[in-house]
């Protein structure tokens, strides 16, 4: 192995750690070897051998076979398998605040994001829309025993919940992002509202009237933000600097929830699937591929913060329209 590769290592694991702590801390504690023979190792004066390569590729997701540049059609992706935690709104949004808190940490952070139907970070300005939304998914898609027999009705959301929320908003609002938009957003989650009430799934069926309404004022506020330009918490005051929001709208569809972040410590990649679980990598390969085709579609997409009031308008009395439509629906079969 030469030095060059063995420094590449190196450089994964510095971006990994963040600066939360030393490589000679981190390294030594996995390989059980002294900080003085870490840090020998980073300055290529030791290599390092077969068994601590296999070591830190497995504490750190480092594809060998990436690095060493001998399958450029393999990537390693990180997730966290839903069925190893107690899948909760607690749980669920605690995860989403570590890797909020993890891009934020690091120097110079900013998003590219594209949302595809539900925005859930935004979303928390409404935490009784993603306690539905996570309800959805745990008893609809998971099937989760628990949930089985169980109406979805009101409940106060705890004050631990609320925290998690309010931290991962107070922090996702001071990184710049882009973010792209398609003519299906929330049209989803409007029909699961729809679904539940039809199916008899509410304990009370006024409250899917209710949801349906704070789903047009998470719609009003998305909009005030794109007006001003600036990211902010529903209910306060658009921040006077900083904060800066650039929405674009996208007139085909976004395929899937992607959030690419660049810091001064390097780069990656979030991408959902199966719904409500995401997958992470930091291998350039994909990383970069992905960020060609991030700047394709914004490229080809308009933006509708601060500028083309007459676009921006129109996009949201749009996204406004299906929802109310869907809203008089229920309404109507529910007065005969």
């Amino acid at each position: 192995m030469t030095v060059d590769y063995q420094r590449q290592i190196f450089e994964i694991i510095k971006r990994e750690i963040s600066g939360k702590d030393s490589l000679g801390n981190v390294i030594g504690d996995i390989l059980n070897i002294s900080q003085d023979a870490v840090y020998r190792r980073y300055r290529g004066e030791t290599h390092l051998t077969i068994n601590e390569m296999e070591k830190l590729s497995r504490a750190f997701s480092i594809s060998l076979d990436n690095l060493f540049d001998l399958d450029r059609t393999k990537i390693l992706f990180d997730f966290q398998p839903l069925n190893l935690i107690d899948f909760s709104m607690d749980s669920y949004l605690e995860n989403i605040c570590n890797t909020i808190l993890s891009i934020k940490s690091q120097k110079n952070p900013s998003l590219i994001m594209t949302i595809n139907n539900t925005p859930l970070i935004q979303l928390l300005n409404f935490p009784h829309l993603v306690r539905f939304k996570l309800f959805f998914w745990a008893k609809t898609h998971l099937q989760i025993k628990e949930y089985e027999k169980t109406l979805f009705k009101y409940e106060k959301i705890s004050e631990r919940t609320f925290q998690t929320g309010v931290t991962i908003l107070k922090n996702y609002i001071t990184i710049p992002s882009k973010e792209i938009y398609d003519l299906d957003l929330l049209r989803g989650f409007a029909r699961e509202i729809v679904y539940y009430y039809e199916s008899q799934l509410f304990a009370d069926a006024n409250y899917a009237i209710h949801l349906l309404d704070k789903l047009i004022e998470f719609v009003n506020h998305l909009q005030h933000q794109a007006e001003e330009g600036k990211k902010f918490i529903f209910n306060t005051e658009p921040p006077a600097f900083g904060n800066e929001f650039e929405m674009y709208f996208n007139e085909t569809l976004n395929a899937s929830n992607s959030y690419y972040y660049k810091t001064e410590n390097g780069e990656g990649l979030f991408i959902s699937h199966n719904l409500m679980n995401s997958i992470h990598t930091t291998e350039q390969v994909y990383v970069k591929d992905s960020k060609q085709i991030l700047d394709k579609q914004l490229a080809t997409s308009s933006i509708i913060s601060k500028v083309n009031e007459k676009e921006r308008n129109s996009y949201f009395f749009k996204i406004r329209n299906v929802i109310e439509k869907h809203k008089k629906r229920i309404e109507l079969d529910m007065s005969i």
